[in-house]
């Protein structure tokens, strides 16, 4: 079974845009407008041919990196309360509402423009990850300078890196040498006696 079976899709799609930004390599996805605008395009967001500014490429790494921080707030860790805040501050310039036509009830953009219509389709994601029970299952890795997300399949909810074989293993051994050291530390050397 792959590792994305259990991921719904709404998910994974918060996840992927979270993850347009690789912490650990300082890898940005998102360098232009147009990077944007194929980036939406590829998950069916925008239209091929829609036209993105410096203003839409700034939202919405705002937008992701606030997202970011509510993700290591559900693994547990504390949130930048800046990027908190300039979330809800974007979030509060694109406005949505609630439609109950055609596909059943959805939150729609309340203004058209393609970032617009994008960052309503998000929100509704994440609206539909709270609805399904899926939303806390979505976190960022606990190594600190990785900050990958993922989604926690776990039964218990609890997987706490990006991948155990990666990030996993790397602070374990991290972790072990440390005990060792100070074990070493604590230990008397015979040879200061004499």
């Amino acid at each position: 079974m792959s590792d994305e079976a259990p991921v719904p899709s709404a998910a994974r799609l918060v996840r992927d845009f979270v993850n347009t930004f690789e912490p650990q390599v300082d890898e940005e996805s998102l360098t232009t407008p147009d990077e944007l605008r194929d980036w939406l395009a590829e998950r069916g967001l925008v239209p091929a041919g829609a036209r993105l500014g410096a203003a839409d490429l700034a939202t919405a790494r705002t937008v992701r990196e606030g997202l970011r921080a509510v993700l290591l707030g559900h693994a547990g860790h504390p949130a930048d309360a800046g990027a908190l805040r300039r979330l809800d501050e974007a979030l509060a310039a694109a406005p949505v509402r609630l439609t109950l036509a055609d596909r059943g009830p959805r939150l729609v953009p309340v203004r058209p423009g393609p970032l617009g219509v994008a960052l309503a389709a998000l929100v509704e994601a994440i609206r539909q990850c709270a609805e399904d029970q899926v939303w806390t299952r979505l976190k960022v890795c606990d190594r600190d300078t990785c900050r990958w997300a993922y989604y926690d399949a776990s039964r218990n909810r609890a997987r706490r890196w990006c991948s155990m074989a990666g990030c996993g293993n790397y602070v374990k051994m991290r972790r072990a040498y440390a005990v060792r050291r100070g074990r070493r530390s604590r230990t008397p050397d015979p040879g200061r006696d004499r």
